[in-house]
């Protein structure tokens, strides 16, 4: 079971990671097109700070995989 649950918390940290980075993405790409996101550079920021704590996350996964 902890392996499972492990897996899961694992598989949707990485789902996030992806979901944010596309976010970025289309910041990037089309920041005219994002209508409720009038402060771009804000909006970014947020991002990147979703994609730290996901990151974070890893990598405390990887600690407790190795400590155990």
């Amino acid at each position: 079971m902890e392996k499972t649950i492990k897996n899961a918390l694992r598989e949707h940290a990485k789902g996030n990671l992806q979901l944010h980075k596309a976010n970025i993405q289309v910041y990037l790409s089309n920041p005219t097109g994002v209508g409720e996101h009038s402060d771009i550079l804000e909006a970014i920021q947020g991002e990147l700070h979703k994609i730290s704590v996901h990151s974070d996350r890893l990598e405390f996964l990887d600690y407790f995989e190795c400590s155990s």
